[in-house]
């Protein structure tokens, strides 16, 4: 997702994050939450991840700056995940 590219006082990016916001399930951010709390992301990671999972696909409920600050941790989480991924299969 790469959300370092969005500016949240732009119309078209705050668009695009809540669509890729409204997007995830919130089976999805369950999945994310578990995964974060394996990393020990920190409490306030966990909490704005538990946020986002009660909150899932209604986006207009959540400030321009939560949905980003959430989908950066969704990015960090894949990030993380592609990682291990790549150091199972070079075993």
């Amino acid at each position: 997702m790469a959300t370092e590219k969005y500016d949240i006082n732009d119309p078209t990016d705050l668009d695009i994050m809540r669509s890729d916001f409204d997007y995830i399930t919130a089976d999805e951010w369950e999945a994310y939450l578990k995964y974060a709390e394996g990393m020990n992301m920190g409490y306030k990671n966990l909490n704005a991840l538990k946020s986002a999972q009660r909150k899932a696909g209604i986006s207009k409920y959540l400030s321009p700056k939560m949905i980003r600050w959430c989908l950066s941790i969704v990015d960090k989480v894949e990030a993380a995940k592609e990682e291990a991924e790549k150091n199972e299969e070079g075993e």
